[in-house]
């Protein structure tokens, strides 16, 4: 699990300061605000560690087949008032919760411009367990190795490049000896913090009529939900302990949202085609006939119940076609999702149904309050800027941001007003 956060001259951002990161993060505000590029800064990260050249510094995208998102260019990913500084930064904390021979530990990258436009590692530091290790770039692409507070570094030289941002250099490993191993096993825990992020984004694909199955279980289901169909086909159809878990969950929480009683995979005759059906009222629909709020929904609940245990799932608008009451739902979905799976969820919302739920579950104890952030960004200028909602044990927010989800009290004294001056008027 993230544990903490902090961009320096990343995109809307001039600096983040520390963000605390909980099992259920929520961030609101208004749109082109900077929400999103928290949660794109990570997979930044994801998709550069993934990348097959380990001698790339950070991989901005461009090959949409195999990567989450587009970055364009450093000036693209540089906040725009930081032009004299030319550097951007991009750090974190994590705790796995003993997955693994690390159990928790600290990333922190800065990142320049070389002279052919490319980018460049200018500093990297992991540490894990009062243990620091540094690649620092020095003249002509030659970088140093320096171990906690030692005043002279290990090993110089062009060959200790770090690899895809996250890892030392095979002859770093060997310069450091004994403390070659540690490296590498941070390197990897730090890999694998990465690689169990699940992403899904506010725009999904549109449902079909029938959907062919391989006999496979997917990878992921994709940052659109391509393959939140195949993940349901494979729960149905695939034999084993957890046959129809993903389905169940589904269905659980369909009907919890009023929007279905529960979902059937129906096979077509005797073809290697399938079909969903909605069952509602007594009645069974293909998925494509009835509303898109149901087939938007699905990666969300399918991711929810797919991940791995320990996965971190960010969510742009996950309420994206629902009504107000299925919005709500969704904040218990991550509530209880995140007790029963060790699932942390990094959610971007406008949805003040869903938020108002969290509030009520945090009053009902069915969350802590230190078990859920809150955060609300706003634009200021070409910066972004961050206010960390305070939340008592009754899920009272103690600091309300001006014009936080609207006036609704403003509204109701504007209605009256209007009320009594037409009846005033004998108008009513």
């Amino acid at each position: 699990m993230f544990s903490r956060l902090r961009l320096v001259n990343f995109k809307a951002w001039t600096d983040t300061k520390d963000i605390a990161l909980r099992p259920l993060t929520m961030l609101l505000g208004t749109n082109s605000s900077g929400k999103s590029s928290l949660i794109q800064s990570l997979l930044l990260l994801k998709q550069t560690a993934r990348s097959p050249d380990r001698t790339v510094h950070l991989n901005l995208g461009g090959d949409e087949v195999n990567d989450l998102f587009n970055f364009g260019s450093f000036e693209d990913v540089l906040n725009q008032g930081s032009r004299s500084t030319r550097q951007f930064l991009i750090e974190f904390d994590f705790d796995n919760h003993g997955i693994g021979r690390i159990v928790n530990g600290h990333f922190s990258c800065s990142y320049g411009q070389t002279s052919s436009g490319s980018v460049a590692i200018q500093m990297l530091t992991l540490k894990t367990d009062g243990r620091k290790f540094q690649a620092i770039r020095r003249e002509k692409g030659a970088f140093s190795i320096i171990v906690d507070d030692e005043q002279n570094p290990r090993a110089k030289g062009r060959n200790y490049t770090p690899e895809r941002s996250i890892a030392f250099s095979a002859d770093a490993i060997s310069a450091l000896e004994k403390d070659g191993q540690l490296v590498e096993d941070l390197s990897l825990a730090i890999r694998q913090e990465l690689e169990r992020i699940i992403y899904l984004g506010p725009l999904r694909r549109k449902p079909e009529r029938d959907y062919p199955w391989n006999k496979t279980k997917p990878g992921e289901v994709g940052s659109d939900g391509r393959a939140a169909i195949d993940a349901l086909l494979a729960s149905a159809l695939l034999r084993g302990d957890e046959q129809n878990y993903v389905v169940n969950g589904v269905s659980y929480w369909l009907n919890k949202m009023g929007v279905a009683e529960r979902l059937e995979i129906r096979q077509q005759g005797r073809s290697s085609r399938y079909e969903l059906i909605v069952h509602r009222d007594g009645t069974a629909c293909n998925l494509r006939d009835v509303g898109i709020g149901i087939s938007q929904v699905l990666p969300v609940l399918v991711a929810s119940y797919f991940a791995p245990v320990g996965s971190t799932i960010m969510l742009e608008e996950p309420e994206i076609h629902l009504h107000p009451l299925a919005q709500s739902a969704l904040a218990e979905l991550f509530v209880e999702v995140s007790r029963e799976r060790k699932i942390q969820f990094l959610v971007e919302t406008h949805s003040e149904h869903l938020f108002r739920r969290m509030q009520t579950m945090i009053a009902k104890q069915k969350i802590l309050a230190n078990d859920a952030a809150m955060y609300f960004v706003m634009r200021n200028n070409q910066s972004a800027e961050l206010c960390s909602l305070i939340i008592d044990d009754f899920g009272r927010v103690k600091n309300w941001p001006t014009g936080f989800f609207g006036d609704a009290l403003g509204e109701t004294r504007e209605q009256a007003r209007l009320m009594f001056e037409r009846q005033k008027a004998g108008t009513i």
